[in-house]
This record gives C-alpha cells, structure tokens and sequence, in this order.
C-alpha cells in the first residue's frame, strides 16, 4: 500500500488537474498525507481457507482470487472477509438454490495487480479444482502508469485459462476508489477517475473471456461514498461491513455461477 500515492501521483501528472503548478503543489502535499498514515496490513495470509454448511449437502469449492480484497486486509476474523460472507450465504442457500457445503479458499495476495494472475491462477488449479472462482482485483491496476487495456488484459486471460478449466468466473470490476478517505480532494477524484476507467476495460475483457460481470463501483460505490463505516481505520480497506456490502453485491452472479457449474 505505501507505493499507492506513488503511482497515483505519476497517473495524475498526465491529468489535466495536475497541469498547473498550484494543483501540482496542491497533489504533491496530499501525496505526502496520504503516504503518512497507516494502512491496514494482511493478518490472515494464506490461511484464508474453511468451510462452511452442512456436510451432507452438496460440496462447492469456492476461489477467490486478486489483490487484498481478496484476503481480507482491513478485518481479523475470516467470516467478516468478503469470501466468509459469501460463503455463508452459499452454504445458507435459498429455497431455489438450496444449502451447499462450502469449501473456501484463496490464493489473493495483497497489493497484486492484474499481471499476478497468471501465479494466482496456477495455484488455484492445483489438485482439485474450483466450482466457482470470485475474482477482486484493479485497485492497484488502476493507480498505476500503464494503460486500462493492458491490466484488463491480463485480467481476462486470468478468466479464459479458469473458464478452460471447467470452472465459472465472477469478477468483481475495480471498486469505487472515489470514495476512499485515506486521501483528501482531488487526489480522491482522480482516483475515481482512473478507477472508472479500468472498470469498464475490464468488463469488456472478462465479457469476451466467458465471465461473468459485478460492477462493484456502480453497484456499491454510493453507499461507501456515504458511510464512512464501510472502510476500515485506515480509510482505504474495507471493514467487515463494507466486505458485507460487496458479498451481498457478488452474491446473486456467484450463486447462479454455482447453479450453472452443477
């Protein structure tokens, strides 16, 4: 996360916002800000792993994949990450889907970018493979130098290896950075930019690589914007309520992935 206001501050340089000397100023002093506090560090590694539902219902082996959204960074216990919550609305089902037993596992490592997939990916097909893997992955994709294409790239040949496999994808498209607090106006809005920007390269990538699509900008980015619970202490992670707004967001296309894969 340190390099985060780094990388932020070269994508705006090519912005109109930082054209001019006092917005320049104006960037370089939230930079500094932003680059002081604390941020949320990874708790639970690679242990993100459990499940969840009854034994005697049918299993389904849950993935997921990407940067820190998909570790948990920003909560300690594994129930309040964005997997557990999932999991359990799995594992409780519907009358339509009914319960499953839920196995739950991730291979995210925080701070990747769309490039560390392919790592990602070989890990996840290892031994017995997915019935459903969740993909969260763009926050530092977005904040960095190269090209949305390039990272949605990346993304998408993630997906078309997963979709070759047998397994049912859902990606999760790069949230609403605009409603992060770990920075002060503008540097927010032209991280909210960026993030637009790569979202919809994203949702292009994945569509054409046979996955399915959870806007998590336009499906959840209001009520972050709204409440400030939603993020962690360091104003940039999501909480266990915020995880909770996202699981809820993902839900219906990772249980109709789940419906599909049987």
């Amino acid at each position: 996360m340190a390099g985060l206001p780094e990388r932020l501050t070269k994508a705006a340089a090519t912005s109109l916002l930082a054209g001019a000397l006092g917005g320049a100023a104006l960037l370089a002093g939230e930079v500094l800000a932003a680059k002081a506090r604390r941020y949320a560090k990874p708790t639970m590694g690679l242990a993100l792993r459990t499940s969840m539902g009854p034994l005697t219902a049918p299993p389904l082996r849950l993935v997921l994949l990407g940067d820190s959204a998909a570790v948990g960074v920003g909560v300690e216990w594994l129930s309040d990450t964005v997997g557990g919550q999932l999991a359990r609305l799995l594992a409780d089902g519907t009358a339509e889907t009914g319960q499953r037993h839920v196995l739950l596992s991730s291979v995210g490592v925080a701070g990747s970018r769309s490039s560390d997939l392919a790592t990602q990916v070989a890990r996840a097909l290892l031994g017995t493979k997915p019935d459903v893997a969740v993909v969260l992955i763009g926050a530092h994709d977005a904040t960095s130098a190269r090209a949305p294409e390039e990272a949605a790239g990346h993304l998408g040949e993630a997906v078309r290896r997963l979709r070759s496999a047998g397994v049912q994808v859902v990606v999760g498209t790069c949230p609403d950075l605009g409603a992060m607090r770990s920075m002060a106006p503008p540097l927010r809005q032209i991280a909210g930019v960026l993030g637009r920007r790569l979202a919809r390269a994203q949702t292009k990538a994945v569509t054409e690589a046979g996955g399915i699509v959870v806007d998590l900008a336009a499906e959840t980015g209001a009520v972050f914007r709204a409440d400030a619970g939603t993020l962690c202490y360091d104003g940039f992670h999501p909480s266990a309520d915020g995880n909770r707004v996202w699981a809820h967001a993902l839900y219906p296309a990772v249980a109709k992935a789940a419906m599909t894969g049987v």
